[in-house]
């Protein structure tokens, strides 16, 4: 099946998005993989299992020049993820299916082989703490794995027997000596990521059984004894295999850490740290197709008075001085790739309203856009010849699709993929207001079809999180195109603190949220509801963890809107600061004294709209006692409290087994379910029936 992308939209169609069955079932692409000669290009494309119940994922192989058909190479109950390319054109990948040759053995996710020659994937190496990705040399047989590993084993065979032991005993218990202790919604440790050379063990004695037999594979460890600091972190191989280069962490004290750069011989497993600066913090890139340069993230340590920034610079792979790479640009860059002849790399960076494919000159730092659409370009890869680059693409028009990129053209065309894009139930407009300091303050505006002068629409004022982010890109949690198939029209603002616009749109809301954020969001709202096919008595205000913390502070400081919807949000910024799994990082923006004044609890008794609470238990980005909080109090201070017989207009939807997101598919209904009967009921007069398995 081959994608229509200029295909208009047929009028008045029931669509994927008046159905949340039909929505929750779309494919969704993930990943780019590119083989060494060019020739084959691999992504990862997540279904719905038969009951509904999860997403699993498959590889597929897209023709890079665009006239085959997408095909999928793997199919398991369990999934298939992480593809990564051999110089001989074998495909690695990660997955806990079943080996064949060990059916009894519990899966966990291990690593698999893919022949380039065909024929079926084979279990390459397994072990009971799994493996978590892998990386490839480019030029050279060199291939590392990240697994976990427990802390203080000595090796593989005492990993396994102390991991049986704890199994065996039901212990759960984790003894920390250090910060953090959780991540999202992981529990870390006992376990800590190591990286491992993969090495061809030697046959046995009996020698190969038939023809198609591999010598077994082993992991040697290269980086036993860092403990915890390799978490989270992007380790990048170089292309002649010899070294790897990874961003470490080490503690500063007071529960405070840091990132620096260390280098990896391959050969030895020596490590040694190549930068370390204590305003910096650093994150490996790409590394030269030569292997003698790398290049490095920057990012600028924050402070209350000190707002983030992003910059490049280029590392010689031996050591040196670390040389500013475009550091006239105001953008923060995430490099994805170099040109093949070594001349400049390939990057994308927000961009008023999308994320664009740029390059930038290695000697110079002259930097050219690529593409010239409003979309958002992740997971580039080059071809060997460095005429055509290869990414997923997606805007709020359609989800993300692979696409070919001629880079001296800059022209862009779709590659025939697993599925078609989605009809949407509406259009999509480019908008701007002005804050009160004169600052463009741009939007996306959904609008339903049907919106007219005559037939104005309810709006939905939607503030994405971050706050560091942008709302430019398609995305399956926050689907505007839901509520449009219900009549919304949806305004997606980037108001101060938002990426793409330059660092003085960053300055203006640096620890000062409840201001020019604030301002900006009104502002734009203002703009919007003075459209004539919008209904400026009929709007409600949306977001999640940072636009849940702007809904509630929105709460507390204007009566506009009917109703409020606030998810996994931030409530009373005192509580929040230390329990949230990277206090270290959030004390860098706002002192107690700045944290009190931008506080949402602290206008709880101003509150006078309708708000709907949704938390999941297990986040531990925003912990779940924000949301408790906010409730309890909303109950007994705000102006619509709750009645003798407990009832209330505010509600409290509530998953004991979500995190900061809310991912199982099965959820995902429900929250859009009880959002559309919140709305319904407060800014349309109407009642939505709410979904049975609430069991309401």
């Amino acid at each position: 099946m081959t994608l229509a992308p200029d295909s208009p939209t047929p009028a008045n169609t029931a669509t994927a998005f008046h159905d949340l069955d039909r929505f929750v079932a779309l494919p969704r692409l993930n990943g780019l993989s590119l083989s060494a000669d060019g020739s084959r290009l691999v992504t990862s494309v997540a279904t719905l299992n038969p009951k509904g119940t999860a997403n699993v994922s498959a590889l597929w192989e897209i023709d890079p020049a665009g006239k085959q058909p997408a095909r999928r190479i793997t199919r398991s109950a369990k999934g298939e993820s992480g593809a990564a390319f051999l110089k001989n054109g074998d495909l690695l990948f990660t997955s806990a299916r079943p080996d064949p040759k060990n059916s009894d053995e519990e899966p966990v996710a291990a690593l698999w082989k893919l022949p380039a020659a065909g024929g079926e994937a084979r279990v390459v190496h397994s072990r009971s703490g799994g493996v978590q990705s892998v990386i490839a040399a480019a030029d050279a047989d060199a291939v590392a794995v990240v697994a976990e590993v427990l802390a203080g084993s000595t090796d593989e065979s005492d990993d396994e027997e102390r991991r049986k032991a704890r199994k065996e005993a039901g212990v759960a218990a984790i003894l920390h000596t250090g910060y953090p202790v959780r991540h999202w919604d992981a529990d870390l440790g006992p376990s800590e990521p190591r990286y491992f050379l993969v090495e061809q063990g030697e046959r046995g004695e009996s020698g190969p059984v038939t023809v198609d037999d591999e010598p077994p594979i082993t992991l040697r460890a290269v980086t036993g004894g860092v403990g915890s600091s390799l978490r989270n972190a992007t380790p990048r191989i170089s292309p002649d295999g010899t070294f790897l280069l990874t961003s470490q962490t080490v503690p500063v004290g007071a529960g405070d850490q840091r990132s620096v750069l260390v280098r990896v011989d391959a050969a030895t497993g020596e490590r040694t740290v190549v930068l370390d600066h204590p305003d910096f913090d650093y994150d490996a890139g790409p590394i030269s197709p030569d292997s003698s340069t790398a290049v490095v993230v920057v990012r600028h340590r924050t402070g209350p008075g000190t707002p983030p920034n992003t910059e490049l610079g280029l590392l010689p792979a031996d050591g040196g001085e670390l040389a500013p790479l475009a550091s006239d640009w105001d953008r923060w860059p995430a490099p994805a790739a170099w040109l093949p002849d070594g001349s400049g790399l390939v990057t994308t960076a927000d961009d008023d309203g999308a994320s664009p494919v740029f390059t930038v000159d290695a000697a110079s730092g002259e930097v050219k856009r690529v593409t010239m659409d409003a979309a958002s370009y992740t997971d580039v890869v080059v071809s060997p010849d460095g005429a055509v680059a290869y990414a997923l693409r997606s805007s709020y028009e359609f989800p993300p699709e692979a696409v070919r990129i001629e880079l001296a053209a800059g022209t862009v065309a779709p590659l025939p993929a697993p599925s078609e894009r989605p009809v949407l139930p509406g259009t999509l407009e480019r908008v701007e207001a002005s804050g009160v300091d004169g600052h463009p303050v741009k939007s996306y505006l959904v609008l339903p079809e049907g919106a007219s002068e005559s037939n104005p629409a309810p709006l939905l004022l939607w503030v994405h999180g971050g706050p560091l982010g942008s709302w430019n890109a398609w995305t399956w949690r926050w689907s505007p195109w839901l509520l449009a198939a219900k009549g919304y029209a949806v305004l997606l603002p980037d108001p101060a603190l938002s990426t793409g616009y330059g660092q003085r749109m960053i300055e203006r809301g640096w620890g000062a949220w409840g201001e020019a954020p604030y301002t900006d969001l009104m502002a734009a709202t203002d703009a919007g509801v003075a459209r004539a096919d919008i209904d400026e008595s009929r709007t409600a205000a949306m977001g999640g963890s940072f636009g849940g913390y702007m809904a509630n502070w929105v709460a507390g400081h204007t009566d506009r809107f009917n109703a409020i919807v606030t998810h996994a949000s931030l409530w009373a910024l005192d509580q929040f600061g230390p329990t949230t799994d990277a206090s270290f990082y959030w004390e860098k923006e706002m002192t107690p004294e700045m944290a009190l004044a931008n506080s949402p609890h602290t206008h709880v008794e101003k509150i006078s709209t309708p708000m709907l609470v949704i938390h999941g238990d297990k986040d531990y980005r925003v912990p779940i006692g924000e949301g408790l909080r906010l409730w309890y109090e909303l109950l007994s201070k705000s102006q619509l409290p709750a009645g003798r017989d407990g009832e209330t207009e505010h509600r409290f939807l509530y998953f004991p087994d979500e995190n900061h997101w809310i991912l199982k598919p099965q959820h995902a209904k429900i929250w859009y379910s009880v959002v559309e009967h919140f709305l319904a009921r407060h800014l349309l007069g109407e009642k939505v029936d709410l979904p049975a398995e609430l069991g309401t």
